[in-house]
């Protein structure tokens, strides 16, 4: 269910030398940036990796890092992903340090590059700290160009509870207390539950994760 991707009109707005683009033809009227990796005081230390080799088959690896010189920064997320044979895979990370409330806006927008083997991500929300993962996480699937940089909307009504990668009914499943996230995550997955496969080495930079107001 890659909803960004096909629900989205695409625009291109002009940044310097470098064609920005953005997945959503409505504005942002309002902006909140929770995480600027641009900034010299960017922590990203915070983030912890959530793979697979929690779990004793696992072989997959994630990692946040620091991309930066004298003139440049971001971060960058690094991924192995290392099937399987029925598909199950994943490599993430995830920031656990604060608590934020989102109910004032529509979605989250993402300022980032994909590169790399695959293409394919996802945005973990959990709230109320509950991080088991025998507890509902909420999670959007979305597909990023390749190499392009762009301005990417996930409106929370797209974020569906899933357990272990599988989905759940979510009209008996408690929904996302968008007041009390306590844990954002990002996730590249290899497909065990999926029509997409996926596996290898990918990275994506990162400028920025806001909450936004899209109207």
């Amino acid at each position: 269910m890659l909803f960004s991707s096909w629900l989205t009109f695409l625009l291109f707005a002009r940044t310097g030398t470098n064609s920005i683009k953005y997945s959503t033809n409505c504005s942002f009227t309002r902006e909140d940036v929770l995480f600027d990796f641009t900034k010299p005081d960017a922590v990203i230390n915070d983030w912890i990796e959530v793979s697979d080799t929690q779990r004793d088959v696992g072989k997959s690896k994630g990692v946040l890092v620091e991309q930066k010189s004298e003139q440049f920064q971001r971060a960058a997320f690094f991924s192995l992903l290392n099937p399987q044979p029925n598909g199950a895979a994943f490599a993430g990370v995830t920031y656990r340090k604060k608590t934020f409330d989102l109910s004032s806006f529509s979605g989250l927008k993402l300022s980032v590059r994909a590169q790399g083997e695959n293409y394919n991500y996802k945005v973990i929300l959990r709230h109320h700290h509950e991080e088991s993962s025998l507890v509902p996480s909420y999670e959007v699937f979305f597909e990023l160009p390749k190499n392009e940089m762009v301005q990417h909307y996930l409106p929370f009504k797209d974020f569906l509870p899933y357990s272990r990668g599988k989905a759940l009914d979510p009209n008996t499943t408690q929904p996302l207390d968008l007041k009390d996230v306590t844990s954002i995550g990002l996730q590249i997955y290899g497909g065990v539950y999926s029509t997409i496969k996926q596996h290898g080495t990918s990275s994506l930079e990162i400028d920025s994760i806001s909450a936004v107001t899209c109207e």
